[in-house]
């Protein structure tokens, strides 16, 4: 797939025409409180894994409506002092996967924290194991139209509750380093980290790679391509329902948490990526408040992005944060 989005030079003037509800931080400042009326519950067990390197422990923590959340907490072997924290979110589908798995940020001397996205993890990698409890209103397959008849009922409202006690709990543990705390995830797990880069007022970076969950009154109408087509589907069915969708996705549109953004942020864009179009990311990283701020560009790529060149940027990039 050649270009299909804006030229670059419009890219990085882009702005979305969305508009963030009046009530935007009430309604977060609310969710977040009643979460807190559970306890958090964190519990960190260790497991066996044959590694040398690295520890592993299997976490457990309650998220939105004091549901329980898992999570791999993994450390560099034999650590003894407070580590750097990085808190990582996961793509579409997938789950924390296996202990052993993922096992880059714990390389580099940091603590690093998995979270389970709950209800996911049967579409890619090793499986998750976080149920949602939560039932929803008639909902087209997938994730992106669960209860989206209100704000208060829709899908992402637990998740980024829960990516937020994800941090608490992964910073709860002895050998993390509060202050010290960045946060990352590619595709949805962006879309998630640009959330928590504002509900959680104190990381030191937000890494968001090729983020999913941006300016979404154009990327739905924009790709056809799943996850955002869920969108369109259920509207083929619910006629006439555009606007009450759209008020409800504007509470979740990283465009909005990015306005909010606190901390500095690395970004990545691919200019043929139809699952995430670079405009909606430049929307995203236009709106980033904080003024230290960068984005890598990949011209020639779909929704991998930069794979492996983008975790090379990342971990260079974060030295000078955490």
């Amino acid at each position: 797939m050649a270009l299909f989005d804006l030229p670059l030079d419009e890219l990085r003037a882009y702005r979305s025409q969305s508009s963030a509800p009046e009530d935007f931080d009430a309604f977060w400042d609310k969710t977040l409180q009643e979460a807190r009326e559970h306890d958090l519950g964190a519990r960190f067990e260790p497991v066996e894994t044959g590694l040398s390197t690295v520890e592993v422990y299997d976490v457990t923590f309650a998220g939105f409506g004091g549901h329980p959340v898992k999570g791999w907490l993994r450390l560099p072997a034999g650590a003894t002092e407070p580590l750097p924290l990085v808190v990582e979110f996961l793509g579409y589908g997938g789950g924390r996967g296996l202990p052993h798995e993922n096992l880059l940020w714990a390389s580099t001397g940091r603590a690093h924290f998995t979270m389970d996205t709950r209800g996911q993890g049967s579409g890619w990698g090793g499986g998750g194991g976080t149920p949602d409890p939560v039932g929803a209103a008639p909902a087209y397959p997938g994730y992106m139209t669960r209860g989206i008849d209100a704000p208060e009922n829709y899908y992402y409202r637990r998740v980024f509750t829960d990516a937020v006690r994800a941090v608490e709990a992964a910073r709860s543990h002895p050998l993390t380093d509060a202050a010290r705390t960045a946060v990352t995830g590619e595709s949805q797990g962006g879309g998630i980290s640009l959330a928590v880069g504002a509900l959680v007022p104190d990381v030191v970076a937000v890494a968001p790679d090729v983020p999913f969950l941006c300016d979404f009154p154009r990327a739905v109408f924009l790709t056809d391509r799943h996850p955002y087509r869920e969108i369109g589907l259920f509207l083929k069915t619910h006629r006439g329902r555009s606007a009450d969708v759209l008020r409800t996705l504007s509470y979740f549109d990283g465009v909005h948490f990015a306005a909010r953004g606190r901390a500095p942020a690395l970004f990545s864009a691919a200019l043929e990526d139809q699952t995430c179009p670079p405009s909606t990311v430049f929307a995203a990283f236009n709106a980033w408040a904080h003024e230290d701020k960068t984005i890598e560009v990949y011209d020639f790529n779909d929704h991998e992005g930069g794979g492996p060149f983008q975790e090379a940027a990342q971990v260079r990039w974060l030295r000078s944060y955490a």
